[in-house]
């Protein structure tokens, strides 16, 4: 039976790869999965508090369907979170999705049509140019200097065609903990005015900082047609619990997506309700906890990035925010970067992904891991990869 050429090129490296880890284990080693960023996985666990505002909405009756573009006041303090990083809205701006993708995958849908090519930054999180190539589009990917943390403005103003229609920005970045900085994110900003493109921001990290204050798009966004994606798996540690949300900025430029997209808000029906009010709380409750999760993954970040270093034929530029650490493969004898990470979990057990997973052009020569692990954790997964190497 025939399946759709466009579902046929959908990949997701991060966790395709895990199908060879499986193989491993069953010959009876032991892997270090440093694959997945989820910090849920690793120990980090949602306050009390939020997990009890979830167990008291489903104990209480609160588990029909809510609206399609989510619980008012969730999206009243979502619409007070964005204005603080920038944005002028209101809740009437915002609607929550089951987790990012499912709001990429509506923004996507909604505005990509058969040839249509979007500006991704390379390396780029792979459901980008995934769900670009599922709605017909043609993913772009445009230069970034992952030492400095800035775009290549010159590269990306070289690849807006007449079939250009969005540039789509994640930062703090996966894979790379790249974060721009104000002055990038004006004149991305201004390029997508010239050109009269979306601009789609995705900033789901933007809590996890570790040198800088984050600047959001908001801050320089004005009235230009700015849609920002962001969530609850990362920073609040809810990853399991698939809750996200769109934010339109005040922009005319948008009053037709805005008027269209809860279309498919609605044929889904609607987002879970329990985990909203759960979000809900973990808007409105304490912080420090935030703060504990970031000193914590600031630790592993600076072992992982100077261990990497100091390994023959590795160079690691140092992550600004996220938690994942982008190695370059300065000297690879396997070829490619997909046998690199192949042989690395094969012959000692360390699971990473592949950077052309990230993007062939951009990507390849790279492999991506997380530091969510224990310090223990990754100072053997580090023993391990210098053996390798070396």
């Amino acid at each position: 039976m025939k399946i759709s050429k466009k579902v046929a090129g959908v990949e997701y490296a991060i966790r395709d790869i895990v199908l060879a880890a499986r193989k491993v284990e069953e010959k009876g080693m032991k892997v270090d999965y440093l694959n997945i960023g989820d910090p849920v996985q690793f120990g980090f666990q949602p306050p009390d508090n939020v997990k009890e505002a979830m167990i008291n909405a489903i104990r209480n009756g609160e588990n029909f369907y809510s609206s399609s573009e989510g619980l008012k006041e969730l999206r009243i303090e979502i619409a007070k979170k964005e204005n603080v990083k920038g944005l002028s809205i209101s809740h009437d701006d915002v609607l929550i999705t089951n987790g990012v993708s499912e709001g990429l995958d509506m923004v996507i849908s909604s505005i990509v049509e058969e040839g249509d090519e979007v500006l991704l930054p390379g390396p780029y999180y792979p459901p980008y140019a995934s769900y670009v190539r599922l709605h017909g589009g043609i993913p772009v990917e445009f230069a970034v200097d992952l030492d400095n943390s800035t775009p290549d403005i010159e590269d990306i103003k070289s690849k807006i065609t007449s079939k250009t229609i969005a540039i789509c920005l994640i930062s703090p970045n996966n894979p790379t903990g790249v974060v721009f900085n104000e002055s990038s994110l004006k004149k991305l900003v201004e390029i997508a005015n010239q050109h009269n493109l979306y601009i789609i921001c995705d900033e789901i990290y933007d809590q996890i900082i570790f040198d800088q204050k984050f600047v959001g798009i908001g801050k320089v966004a004005g009235d230009s047609p700015v849609i920002v994606l962001n969530g609850f798996s990362k920073v609040h540690l809810m990853s399991g619990w698939r809750i996200g949300y769109i934010a339109f900025n005040q922009s005319s430029k948008l009053d037709a997506l805005r008027e269209n997209l809860p279309k498919l808000a609605r044929v889904r029906i609607a987002s879970n309700l329990p985990v909203q009010h759960a979000a809900l709380e973990s808007l409105r409750g304490p912080q420090g906890y935030i703060t504990e999760f970031v000193s914590e993954l600031k630790k592993r970040r600076d072992l992982v990035v100077k261990r990497l270093n100091e390994m023959p034929g590795l160079s690691c530029p140092n992550p600004k925010g996220a938690f994942y650490a982008f190695p370059k493969i300065e000297d690879n004898k396997f070829g490619t970067d997909k046998e690199f990470v192949q042989k690395l979990l094969e012959t000692k057990g360390v699971l990473t992904v592949h950077g052309s997973g990230f993007g062939e052009k951009y990507g390849s020569g790279h492999f991506r891991l997380v530091y969510l692990p224990s310090l223990e954790i990754l100072d053997s997964a580090m023993n391990k990869i210098e053996d390798f190497v070396s």
